[in-house]
């Protein structure tokens, strides 16, 4: 059903007790689409964040729940210049986390080439892969400390498409700990743009930890504005964003998102 006419807010937030809840609720709202839509495109993100999630399907897939055969994964983003194969690699990543767990093959699994000699050809040559494919059924996202998505920093463009960014010192700090030093962090990336994320039909976005918790407020009750890039969720028509107690503590809002998720039809879905 169209998300407008279901009657959701732009951005619908459900505020969990914890990372495992949230993880639970949005595979199942995964099993829904596959069992809707066999040959979905699922496009995942990386880091710890969403691991509930592919947690949570993979155990649903084995299980009997749903069968995924035949769905499809993409890249959010991937670093610029680590070696083909590199365990850090977001390809390597989604490969070992989702691709391989879930039971699919490579050839299921497409995303950008952070090791091409000529990135923004590489960058151009996604974005259009990601049109031919039918473009994207659920876009998985989580947000920075500073409110990113994607790799899309602070004052991207909300209507930027694949490209190529530099990371700023928070976001390699933050990510640090999947290497062993600072120095091994990229400074660069292949991100999808906002542009280009809010092409997908669904988005959502998980956030759990109260590091978290000023860039959700800021994405969801703020202005949207480009200092915030997961502001740009509010400007999609179906967009969900999942949070646990720790990253809806600064919400002004979470008693009334509390409320409206409660009275919310169970026709409706996530």
């Amino acid at each position: 059903m169209d998300h407008l006419q279901n009657g959701r807010p732009s951005v619908e937030v459900v505020i969990v007790p914890d990372a495992v809840a949230g993880g639970e609720l949005i595979a199942e709202a995964i099993v829904t689409l596959v069992r809707r839509k066999p040959d979905a495109l699922l496009g995942v993100a990386t880091g710890s964040t969403p691991l509930p999630i592919y947690q949570a399907l993979a155990a649903k897939v084995r299980a009997g729940a749903v069968d995924a055969s035949r769905a499809r994964i993409c890249q959010l983003d991937e670093y610029v210049g680590l070696p083909t194969g590199h365990p850090e690699s977001y390809r390597s990543v989604v490969l070992r986390e989702v691709v391989e767990p879930l039971g699919l093959g490579a050839e299921s699994f497409m995303g950008p080439d952070g090791a091409a000699e000529d990135v923004p050809a590489a960058c151009a040559a996604y974005d259009r892969a990601l049109r031919e494919a039918g473009g994207v059924d659920l876009q998985l996202l989580g947000i920075g400390t500073d409110g990113h998505i994607g790799f899309n920093e602070p004052c991207s463009s909300l209507a930027s498409r694949t490209r190529i960014k530099t990371l700023t010192q928070q976001t390699r700090e933050d990510n640090a700990r999947f290497f062993d030093s600072l120095d091994e962090v990229p400074h660069h990336v292949i991100t999808q743009g906002i542009g280009t994320i809010l092409e997908a039909r669904h988005l959502v976005l998980l956030a759990t930890g109260e590091g978290k918790a000023d860039a959700v407020a800021h994405a969801v009750e703020g202005p949207v504005a480009a200092l915030v890039p997961a502001s740009a969720l509010q400007l999609h028509p179906h967009a969900t964003v999942v949070v646990d107690e720790a990253a809806a503590a600064k919400l002004k809002l979470a008693d009334y998102f509390r409320a409206t998720y409660a009275a919310k039809p169970e026709w409706q879905g996530i």
